[in-house]
């Protein structure tokens, strides 16, 4: 996991470089892709989930590791063929995975924040779970264990695969001529993210489009559809924890008011999306019936909430790059307590991006562990030791973030119009 981490601090800054470019093209194209709020939130759900993975808070009902050690029929060495090999099977497990992500209403839950932008780029790329607590699908790298690839392998290439996932997520790419037969293209993945019924669950590889081929699941861009992005039940909020748990909270209640106990349990296995019809007629939930006439969610702001919500997700992003740093010497327990830290804080700002009315309490929640932590270690997760200056500037943070959203709070609340940048930065932002 410490390795893990030192190759997020590099790559996650290439991230958000390639989001600024993207942005900056867009621009210079006359071109919309972003909106501030939809990329804030994208981000810090991006966090989250690095988080949770740095921290292994996933559990592998079956270990790459287990299968080499009980079914290898080979021992082979790293070249590499090993390695093209690797790639291949993990392309196809993550095909299949991906697959039943979409059609299995459990399995949904794992994979509905990455598509619940209702935009598509760069950004919407990093929206990605926390929720996964189980992995089940190990069993699908067989393959690879029964010819003996070494676990060394396997670990580089999975990350390295994921990361080659990021680059397609563009509406700024257009086709691709002969590489459309072959990769995952821009134009393939946004089918896969479009919500119009002829684009719906198609074009699953991560990729290889060569899959889709294969088993059936392609569908080309069409110019005469474009796509409209997002999920056919709205998430309508930009918190990344909620929308996390959004479908499971909807199967739990679901499976609670079902009359029959058969639907009680099949509700979990059933095709993404459905529901008992007993249920449905009691408990409708919106669904966007007509994509021409939807408005996207984009609650009112002004350029100094905007500008608000990015130093509050900067700051995030320092203090996860200082605890993926210093890993080690944080140790695993206080950086547990360190990425609850960071959660609580990503939860707090995304609620008044929300503008909820009480997202100050959960800045004074915040504010009030921030600053216990710094009373119980005596300093910030052993920061004086090489930055003296680092733990009075997370205190001062603390104390500055809670009265500046308990400001923004109380104009939501009065429902007067929020302040523009002059403003905000008379109060310190």
């Amino acid at each position: 996991m410490e390795l893990y981490a030192k190759v997020l601090n590099y790559t996650m800054p290439v991230f958000l470089l390639l989001i600024l470019v993207e942005q900056l093209a867009a621009r210079r194209m006359g071109k919309q892709v972003n909106r501030s709020l939809d990329s804030v939130s994208s981000i810090s759900s991006g966090m989250t989930n690095v988080i949770k993975d740095v921290l292994g808070l996933t559990i592998s009902l079956l270990t790459y590791d287990w299968l080499v050690g009980h079914v290898a029929i080979f021992k082979i060495n790293a070249t590499w063929l090993t390695y093209a090999v690797t790639i291949l099977v993990i392309d196809f497990k993550g095909y299949w995975v991906h697959r039943w992500e979409h059609r299995v209403n459990i399995l949904w839950n794992r994979h509905v924040i990455h598509h619940s932008s209702e935009e598509f780029n760069l950004s919407c790329a990093l929206r990605q779970t926390v929720s996964t607590v189980f992995d089940y699908f190990a069993f699908l790298l067989l393959p690879a264990a029964v010819l003996g690839v070494p676990v060394e392998v396997m670990a580089v290439v999975a990350p390295i695969h994921l990361f080659l996932q990021f680059w397609y997520h563009t509406r700024l790419i257009g086709k691709m001529g002969v590489l459309e037969k072959i990769i995952v293209t821009p134009s393939h993945h946004r089918v896969h993210h479009a919500i119009n019924p002829i684009y719906m669950d198609r074009n699953f590889g991560q990729l290889l489009i060569l899959w889709d081929k294969w088993f059936g699941t392609f569908q080309e861009e069409l110019e005469e559809e474009p796509c409209v992005y997002g999920i056919t039940r709205p998430a309508r909020t930009w918190n990344p924890l909620k929308i996390n748990f959004q479908h499971f909270w909807l199967l739990l209640r679901d499976a609670y008011h079902a009359r029959s106990w058969k639907d009680k349990l099949r509700i979990w296995f059933m095709p993404t999306g459905w529901r008992p019809e007993d249920v449905k007629q009691r408990y409708p939930v919106y669904t966007i019936a007509d994509l021409q006439a939807y408005a996207k969610y984009d609650p009112p702001g002004s350029s100094g909430f905007s500008i608000w919500a990015w130093t509050q997700l900067l700051v995030c992003y320092g203090l996860l790059i200082y605890l993926f740093a210093h890993l080690v010497t944080i140790g695993f327990s206080h950086a547990a307590v360190y990425g609850g830290f960071l959660v609580l804080s990503i939860y707090a700002f995304t609620e008044l991006m929300d503008r909820n009315p009480h997202a100050w309490a959960f800045e004074l929640v915040k504010a009030t562990v921030g600053l216990g932590i710094i009373y119980w270690l005596g300093d910030w997760f052993g920061a004086s030791q090489q930055y003296p200056w680092l733990t009075p500037l997370v205190g001062a943070y603390q104390v500055l973030s809670f009265f500046v959203s308990a400001y923004f709070s109380a104009a939501i609340r009065a429902g007067q119009p929020l302040p523009e940048a002059e403003s905000v930065h008379q109060h310190g932002a």
